[in-house]
């Protein structure tokens, strides 16, 4: 029974231990860190899930998003605080939500990735000098 249990609790410690990244991996697509913003790729981004609720030239859109534009939230985060943000969305009943309207996770374009959304940061951090 005492062997059951070592080696139980030995393989539980190996896949700890991997899944904390037990050494150098080769950068991942999907899951691995991701690099500094890409203003340009990010407006291309906004442009394809933001605008419809926040407007093509960001300065939003009455009833559903606010401007996005000399915004002092936007200004008072760093570029990795709002793509967090931007990745968990703002439900309507949070006290912060002054629109009324939802902020789906990820802008409600699920496929983004993490190098999208620090993109994204990246476009509406340019905004907010």
């Amino acid at each position: 029974m005492k062997t059951i249990k070592l080696i139980a609790f030995t393989a539980l410690i190996g896949l700890v231990v991997a899944a904390c990244g037990g050494g150098e991996s080769a950068p991942s697509t999907s899951g691995g860190p991701a690099g500094p913003g890409d203003i340009a790729h990010g407006s291309e981004i906004y442009k394809g899930t933001c605008a419809t609720c926040h407007g093509g030239d960001a300065k939003g859109i009455d009833g559903l998003g606010r401007s996005l534009v000399n915004n002092e939230f936007i200004q008072s985060m760093s570029e990795q605080d709002l793509a967090t943000f931007i990745k968990v969305g703002r439900d309507r009943d949070d006290p912060d939500n002054t629109t009324g309207v939802d902020m789906p996770p990820k802008g409600g374009n699920p496929s983004l990735t993490e190098q999208d959304l620090n993109d994204v940061s990246a476009y509406l951090k340019s905004l907010n000098p």
